[in-house]
């Protein structure tokens, strides 16, 4: 059973920059694509970025693209976000989760495996 752990959430000031990373055990990581979502107080949970199971595809949602970056690294079993230029509207809970290749990517309800959320917070 692959188990998902992020961590590197935090308070940043609006302009500053986070690195968040999602540490995998228990299974064949290298074999899964891999997903950020978001879910802010009251809304529902919002794709953020997405991963190939080989690092060398990737997809963003339009409100990050061009500030963050997912990046995938098999020998370490751990996925990232690099987020930079963090905006007020970014604050919310970051998860990571895993799933096959050839999913629709953008949709929750299609992952298998989830982490248990680390909170950003960026202040104005």
């Amino acid at each position: 059973q692959l188990q998902l752990a992020e961590s590197g959430g935090g308070l940043v000031q609006a302009g500053g920059s986070l690195r968040l990373s999602c540490a995998a055990s228990g299974g064949t990581f290298s074999s899964l694509a891999m997903g950020w979502f978001r879910q802010a107080p009251g809304k529902e949970r919002a794709f953020v970025a997405r991963v190939s199971r080989n690092g060398g595809s990737t997809f963003y949602a339009d409100s990050v693209r061009g500030r963050f970056t997912i990046s995938k690294d098999n020998a370490k079993n751990t996925v990232y976000l690099q987020m930079n230029s963090l905006k007020p509207e970014d604050t919310a809970v970051y998860y990571c989760a895993a799933a096959s290749e050839g999913i629709p990517y953008m949709t929750p309800r299609f992952y298998n495996y989830w982490g248990q959320g680390t909170q950003v917070t960026v202040s104005s």
